[in-house]
């Protein structure tokens, strides 16, 4: 189920939307985790998710999984997948895996399986293989390319970091 409250308190969400883009600009990590663990609105749940896929480091991947599997908006969902993929740490693989076998809505097992292939690790083939079985195309189509992903990184890019690599989709 979709959350039925974008915008709780308007001038609340002004606000932590203004110490957002602060926060941004000094590329203040926990601002953003705090936002995570405190805030209902989804506007600020999905911003707070967005922002971390481009200043996450290893410190956001527990906080994000946490997310990924908790969190019952399946967009926030989505979006917590996608960053995990973008900060690239093979930490977030473990929560990844059960995103895409066990996730009930479709965009969040989709976008989990293609983080998998953004992070290239070759422990996800077996668990990209059984996705080439989800019910969904759009989960079928991630899993493939993040399997092609994962064969083209073990023959031209063995052992590199998913920050040393050109960004994958």
């Amino acid at each position: 189920m979709y959350t039925e409250t974008v915008i709780d308190n308007k001038e609340h969400c002004m606000q932590v939307m203004l110490g957002m883009e602060e926060a941004f600009r000094s590329k203040n990590e926990d601002y953003f985790i705090n936002v995570l663990k405190e805030e209902r609105s989804l506007v600020l749940r999905v911003h707070a998710v967005c922002i971390l896929a481009d200043i996450g480091s290893e410190k956001s991947v527990e906080p994000l999984a946490d997310v990924l599997l908790n969190d019952p908006d399946p967009l926030v969902r989505h979006e917590a997948a996608f960053s995990l993929g973008q900060i690239g740490s093979s930490k977030a693989v473990g929560y990844l895996h059960k995103a895409v076998l066990e996730d009930k809505d479709p965009i969040v097992r989709h976008e989990a399986a293609a983080a998998l292939g953004s992070i290239g690790s070759v422990d996800s083939e077996d668990v990209l293989k059984k996705a080439l079985n989800d019910s969904e195309e759009i989960v079928r189509n991630s899993a493939r390319a993040s399997l092609f992903n994962i064969e083209f990184l073990k023959e031209y890019f063995p052992g590199t970091s998913a920050h040393e690599r050109a960004p994958r989709p």
